[in-house]
């Protein structure tokens, strides 16, 4: 099995998914893969640190927990080259193009990316709705190979068709609550490698989140002080979507963007999902309907 996250930030993966890739890697070792797409260039997120600085921690920080977590780290690169900015992501053509490209490349079984909004109510973050929506229009055209020859020139006579991911939202915190879910996989066994990955963004966990003060978050003296800030941080986002358990969970959403997928068969290829904090019911009628049964 492969899997592919793709997220516009650094620690982006580690607060939304990687318990349940953590489960799936201890439940499948050699036979799962799983790599890590990060949007942006990192270098806007600190108030004291130089842009170019910031990029390059950021970079080292991510590396080192894709170590702990035994994923692949890529960063996204536009045609030109370049990493996006920061900041002031859009779904633009050079964006979309990327992404094309890099699922293409990798051609993952499940896909998983940041929500849309659709409470106008709720907060966002521009970077993670660019990615949100980039993704979603660049879905259908994950097997179309001329869609994007002018950036990335190839031999148009000659084409091999390309898996389609089964695409999953995560949940974002900067919709305080808004999200919608299908699944709850509980994560508590996974939670002190979450703590330790997390960890390794100390220039975030220890510096930009305490100061620009969205979360706040009091600024942890010790990795100890953190598994308890974070412990605090998965109970509030077990309230928000209706999660009665002090066990840290992590929730998903499958859309119709990519792949239409059986229950049986979410059933089947996930980590233990808890049935008592899911919405199985609806989600099976949903997929039968989207798949025309």
């Amino acid at each position: 099995m492969k899997v592919l996250f793709v997220h516009a930030h650094f620690d982006d993966y580690e607060f939304t998914a990687s318990g349940t890739i953590e489960l799936w890697r201890r439940t499948l070792g050699d036979a799962f893969q799983a790599r890590v797409l990060i949007c942006t260039d990192g270098r806007a997120g600190h108030h004291q640190r130089t842009r170019k600085e910031t990029g390059e921690m950021r970079v080292r920080e991510q590396e080192e927990s894709a170590r702990i977590g035994q994923y692949e780290f890529q960063q996204l690169r536009l045609p030109n080259g370049e990493a996006p900015r920061e900041a002031c992501l859009k779904a633009d053509v050079n964006l979309l193009a990327a992404l094309w490209k890099a699922i293409r490349d990798y051609e993952p079984d499940y896909l998983f990316c940041p929500p849309l909004v659709s409470d106008s109510l709720a907060g966002i973050h521009v970077d993670h709705i660019a990615v949100a929506q980039a993704v979603r229009e660049v879905a259908y055209m994950i097997n179309v190979p001329h869609a994007f020859i002018q950036e990335y020139p190839a031999d148009e006579t000659k084409s091999e068709p390309k898996k389609v991911p089964v695409i999953l939202n995560v949940y974002d915190t900067y919709q305080f609550g808004q999200n919608a879910h299908d699944l709850a996989i509980n994560v508590e066994t996974a939670f002190d490698v979450i703590a330790q990955m997390t960890w390794c963004h100390q220039s975030q966990v220890t510096e930009w989140l305490p100061w620009v003060g969205r979360h706040r978050m009091p600024v942890p003296g010790s990795f100890d002080e953190w598994k308890e800030i974070l412990r605090h941080r998965c109970d509030l986002e077990n309230r928000q979507v209706g999660i009665r358990s002090k066990d840290a969970h992590e929730v998903f959403a499958i859309t119709a963007w990519g792949e239409v997928p059986t229950i049986d068969q979410i059933l089947n290829d996930f980590p233990p999902i808890t049935p008592k904090f899911s919405h199985l019911k609806k989600l099976r009628l949903r997929l039968k309907r989207w798949r025309g049964e």
